[in-house]
């Protein structure tokens, strides 16, 4: 890493500090008693993605748990998978947080090696050991979309690991039980970052619908001269 960098970063954490230490004190006076974040979003490391940055989020927003391709594994109390695990019991038992959010995004590098046949490098791999969460969704995607290019392909299985993520969070008791008493929400959101847009999950459709459209069509979808499922219409 270049000084360059070191000072960038260095700069930026001078105009964080700035902006919430002398113009907008009176939050970090809040959060130096607590954080209560309302929602958990369980969103990829992918270093274009950074959920706070997508959401325009204050410090103490959102309660993030971070991973290669967004994945929440299955409650499994033998298993080995348990930092994301326990984080998900953290935000909803501590923190009680009222929606969760599996947030993944186009272009997933986790999702592209999984397609393409990730080969690990060397004998000790945690990356193939990881993606092996989302393989049904891979394998129901060359079988259901044999027929497309490796582009549409990854875009599904970006799609049904978001699904798939979902569902793994029903597993937990403690998700499972406050979603049958109406206490917490499970929500599934895409960036598409070609075109600037946010899908979402609908259970009613089993599809990904625009929620956010690109910039140039938001203004016609206001106008009333396109419908928001002109956009996109993805189902899996």
């Amino acid at each position: 890493m270049t000084i360059h960098n070191i000072s960038h970063f260095i700069e930026g954490f001078q105009r964080f500090q700035s902006k919430y230490f002398s113009g907008e004190k009176h939050l970090y006076e809040k959060l130096n008693n607590g954080q209560k974040p309302t929602t958990l979003l369980i969103g990829c490391c992918d270093s274009r993605v950074d959920p706070a940055l997508l959401l325009d989020c204050d410090p103490g927003d959102i309660f993030v748990i971070r991973n290669v391709a967004n994945l929440v594994p299955p409650c499994n109390e033998a298993g080995h998978q348990q930092g994301v695990s326990a984080a998900v019991q953290f935000a909803v038992e501590a923190l009680n947080v009222k929606r969760v959010i599996v947030m993944g995004h186009e272009k997933c590098g986790g999702i592209r090696a999984l397609m393409q046949g990730y080969k690990p490098s060397r004998k000790l791999d945690f990356i193939g050991r990881w993606m092996k969460i989302v393989e049904p969704v891979k394998q129901q995607v060359l079988q259901q979309l044999s027929h497309c290019s490796l582009e549409e392909q990854n875009r599904a299985c970006e799609l049904g690991a978001i699904i798939m993520s979902l569902n793994n969070l029903r597993s937990f008791p403690w998700v499972a039980e406050r979603e049958a008493r109406g206490e917490i929400a499970l929500h599934g959101w895409y960036f598409d970052m070609s075109n600037g847009a946010l899908l979402a999950y609908s259970d009613r459709t089993d599809s990904f619908l625009p929620m956010v459209c690109p910039l140039g069509i938001v203004n016609e979808v206001h106008s009333g001269n396109l419908t928001a499922t002109s956009y996109a219409e993805v189902t899996i």
